[in-house]
This record gives C-alpha cells, sequence and structure tokens, in this order.
C-alpha cells in the first residue's frame, strides 16, 4: 500500500472573482482517518468536490496513491478508488439495497443476473466490515443510520480505497453516530482511508488521526490530533480565540408564558406528524427540543408560530387561549407577545434580494416607528437597521447592502437581531446555528442566554445535541411526533437522550 493516499498541491478554484480554493495543498496517510474542518465557506467541501471530480481545479495537481491523477468527473473519481458518502444521502427511496449498490454497474446480460452475481460480494462487504443490513430492504423503510451503511457499502463496492464523508454525522443519533466511529476504526483497521469533513469538533478529536484547518479559502494548519485541542482548532479556524463553553447561571423560572396541550397534526399527505404533544414553557428558563431532523419538530415550531393551522389541542401564549376555531396566523402572534427566529433563515427568515434595512423590518413593517403619515420613514428604519447591526456584529454593518451579499453567519445574526429587539415575552427560535460560522455560534449563545436572564422564555430547538445540553434548562426529546421524555439539562447526559430520540424509554432501555 502506497504511504500516501491523496497528495493536493497548489489547488486553486475561483468562482467568478470569488477565491474559493487558494493554493490549497493537503496530504493524507494512507489507512489514516483525517479531519478537515472550517467555517461554513472557509473552502473544505469544494476542494473535496475538486478531488471527486464535481468541480475541475483552475490550476494545481492531484495525486492519488501517489500516482498524478486527473479527475475530471466523478466516473475518474471511483476509477482512482475514491468514494464519497455526502451528507444528503444519494440513494433511489423505492430500489432495495442491492439495487442501490449495484446501479450504475449492472453487468451481464440482465438485471437478475447482475444482482445474483453482486450479492456474494455485497454479503461478503457487510462481513467484512461489520456493515450489517438487510440486502433485500428498501431504502425508504430503513433508519438514516442504515441508509448511510449502504452509501459506504456502495463506495467499497465500487472498490473505494479512500472514502470521503460530509457531516457523517448530521442526522445520526449519537448512538448511531458511536455505531458509524466503529465502522471508520474497522475500516481504518482494513488498510481504508478516511477524510472526514466536520464542523463538530468532538468528532475531530475522537476519531481523526490527523486534522488540516481550513479559513477564507486557504489552508492555514495541519496537526497531528493528539497534539492539538478543541480550543486550538477553533482559534485556526476563526482567528481568534473562541469560548466553546456555554457559561450561564442557574435558571430561575417564573410564571408560565407557553402551554402547550394536547397538540396533534396531520399533514395534507394525512400522515400523523404530531401525536398529543403537551408541555410548558416558563419565563426565565430554555427549554430545549432534542431529536433526529424529521421527528416533528418543523411542525411543531409552525403551528406554535402561526404559520400552519392548529388542528387539534390547545396553544396558550400569555394566558390568551388558542384553538382550532381560532384565526391566527404569523403576525397575530407577534401580537400576542412571541418573536421567532425560523429553522431555514433564506425560505422563511430572509428575502435575499432586499436590502439589510428592508429585512430588518420584516414582519414589524406596520410598526408606528417606521411610517410616517403617508409613507415609510425610510430614515428612521435605516438608522434601526445600523443601531441592530452593530449590537449584533453583523459584518460590514450596511444597511443598504444586498442580503445575499452578507455571508450565512451574518445572515443568521439579522434574524436573531430583528426577533430579539422586539423585547417579547416568547422567543421560539429554530436551528439558531445551523450553517453557522464557530465565532457567529458563540455570539448568537450569549445572546439567547441572555434572553433568559432577561426573564423571557425560550423555546429552542435544534438537531445539535451539544447545543440542546449547553443552552437548556429543561430538554424535551421529539420522537415520531411524540415527547418521550422530559429531563432537566443539569441530569442530562447522551446516552439517555440519544435513547429517546432513537424512540427507546429508559425503562425499556
Amino acid at each position: 500500500m502506497p504511504n500516501l493516499a491523496i497528495q493536493l498541491t497548489d489547488i486553486n478554484k475561483n468562482f467568478g472573482n470569488v477565491c474559493a480554493n487558494k493554493n490549497v495543498s493537503l496530504t493524507v496517510k494512507s489507512g489514516t482517518i483525517h479531519g478537515i474542518v472550517g467555517e461554513n465557506g472557509a473552502g473544505k467541501s469544494t476542494l473535496m468536490s475538486v478531488l471527486y471530480g464535481f468541480y475541475q481545479a483552475d490550476s494545481g495537481s492531484i495525486a492519488v496513491l501517489e500516482k498524478q491523477t486527473v479527475i475530471r468527473s466523478a466516473h475518474d473519481a471511483i476509477q482512482a478508488g475514491i468514494g464519497m458518502v455526502h451528507q444528503h444521502f444519494m440513494l433511489v427511496d423505492t430500489f432495495t439495497v442491492l439495487e442501490n449498490v449495484v446501479l450504475g454497474t449492472e453487468s451481464g446480460i440482465s438485471l437478475k443476473e447482475s444482482l445474483r452475481a453482486s450479492e456474494l460480494e455485497l454479503k461478503r462487504l457487510e462481513k467484512e466490515y461489520h456493515l450489517e443490513v438487510d440486502i433485500n430492504a428498501t431504502i425508504n423503510t430503513l433508519p438514516v443510520g442504515l441508509q448511510q451503511r449502504v452509501e459506504i457499502l456502495k463506495a467499497l463496492y465500487r472498490g473505494a480505497e479512500i472514502l470521503i464523508l460530509d457531516e457523517p454525522t448530521g442526522v445520526l443519533t449519537p448512538q448511531e453516530a458511536d455505531h458509524l466511529f466503529r465502522i471508520l476504526d474497522e475500516l481504518r483497521e482494513q488498510g481504508k482511508t478516511v477524510i472526514l469533513i466536520t464542523h463538530k469538533l468532538r468528532e475531530i478529536m475522537a476519531i481523526t488521526d490527523y486534522v488540516s484547518v481550513m479559513r477564507q479559502g486557504e489552508m492555514v494548519a495541519h496537526r497531528k490530533t493528539s497534539e492539538t485541542n478543541r480550543e486550538e482548532l477553533a482559534e485556526l479556524m476563526v482567528g481568534r480565540k473562541v469560548l466553546l463553553r456555554v457559561d450561564k447561571a442557574p435558571a430561575n423560572p417564573g410564571r408560565t408564558v407557553l402551554s402547550v396541550d394536547n397538540l396533534d397534526y396531520k399533514d395534507n399527505s394525512g400522515i400523523h406528524r404530531l401525536k398529543d404533544v403537551s408541555f410548558e414553557v416558563h419565563s426565565g428558563e430554555i427549554v430545549g427540543v432534542a431529536g433526529v431532523s424529521g421527528n416533528g419538530q418543523s411542525e411543531l415550531l409552525d403551528i406554535i408560530t402561526g404559520i400552519n393551522p392548529l388542528q387539534n389541542g390547545t396553544i396558550k401564549i400569555n394566558d390568551q387561549e388558542i384553538t382550532p376555531e381560532s384565526s391566527v396566523d404569523a403576525a397575530s402572534m407577534r401580537r400576542l407577545g412571541m418573536a421567532h427566529v425560523p429553522e431555514d433563515r433564506q425560505r422563511m427568515g430572509l428575502v435575499t434580494s432586499f436590502a439589510a434595512s428592508e429585512n430588518i423590518i420584516l414582519g414589524y413593517h406596520k410598526d408606528p416607528a417606521y411610517n410616517g403619515l403617508i409613507e415609510m420613514d425610510s430614515d428612521a428604519i435605516t438608522k434601526s437597521c445600523r443601531e441592530q447591526m452593530e449590537h449584533f456584529d453583523v459584518r460590514p454593518g450596511n444597511p443598504l447592502l444586498r442580503v445575499s451579499l452578507f455571508s450565512g453567519g451574518n445572515q443568521q445574526k439579522m434574524v436573531v437581531a430583528r426577533e430579539m429587539e422586539r423585547n417579547t415575552d416568547l422567543l421560539v427560535v429554530g436551528q439558531p446555528t445551523r450553517g453557522v460560522d464557530i465565532g457567529a455560534i458563540e455570539f448568537i449563545h450569549r445572546q439567547i442566554i441572555a434572553m433568559r436572564d432577561a426573564n423571557k422564555a425560550v423555546l429552542l430547538v435544534s438537531v445539535e445535541l451539544d447545543e440542546i445540553l449547553s443552552l437548556s434548562d429543561r430538554i424535551l426529546v421529539m420522537f415520531d411526533g411524540q415527547i418521550m421524555g422530559e429531563v432537566l439539562a443539569k441530569d442530562a447526559n447522551e446516552r439517555d437522550i440519544g435513547l429517546l430520540m432513537a424512540g427507546i424509554r429508559k425503562e425499556a432501555a
């Protein structure tokens, strides 16, 4: 086996005037797990897309297993022994595991013959790498952890010696993530090379042998994992010291601000998305909702915030009761004392073609402070935007700049600023740091804690378990549209929360 699996030398990649990769060099040793970290937009995904043939570098060279290689397509990468497991799986839901693995590599006169010839090889790979899965099961019947195994099997079946995994734990419970790490250990033991792209520094420290750090399109550091720590890596990623822990005093819960009772909801297809959901949120506390994405959290947020209609059950905000007969929308929920940071800032939180000053008043545009006798007061809007940008460290602080020209982290800060500056009794926030740089995460977390300490009620939904454990005072865990359990954050641990996320109550475990 060659000593070096990958050598990228002086890779440059530009998209118009934007330099995504600038003279990037990377060496990955064979039989190791090599992590690549960096802030959102640092260029790590672009670099891996160059390696896998989705993009072609403007200049630079690639060597695979110590042979100079030209990669113009994913097919070239596969031929060179490179496989990639994408963050969003590339599987056909209605096909079986076997059909998905074989798809694109069929041989022989008929498909049946091809499948029969491939079945033995697939079973051998399953056994050798502990990737057991029912090869006759259809993909849409498998949990995401098993679907991910299918993606790894696909790559191995195609002869991959080098596996690229892009944010592989984003849709996994902690137990599923632990199992994935055991699989990666086994792959390493068998001589395979793994390149792991992740923003979770805890995972880098737990599983990798080496780690490389990218910042603003450049490679800024390479480290042996055993000789670094999370704090150093965070500082290298951001270019300054970052506080990774969340400092907060004990909660002091007060009156009930939000009460949800017996909430049921079916979507347009008749699928039961919420089942008898009940909970309360008090002033002066953060209630976190944990769960793997797709277990009813989004539907819960949409109903509480008035985006979707209330079908069954009741909601109370500041003792104002809402029933299925009530006529409510997002605007009326705001009038009752709710602010809402949506899960998807670009789809629901912003109009990216509008200026920052126009976005900062969305949903509050009827506020008398922004309106004159006949038309809107542009000076007042610009002044308010500038103040909020300064308070929430939005860069650049230009109210007239189009929102699409801001980074994802600064876009998120705008949404957070708009909602938190209203001084409402209840803040409902979904995925507050999704796609946000580590420096912006630190800032947003501080603002959420400040809301709680100002005696506001906060309902926090996040698929990031670290975020839930760090910020919450009480934690609700959702699985399949139900509240599986509630635990005080001070008593919580990843194992118990992970079991609940998988639908297993503690007494059953």
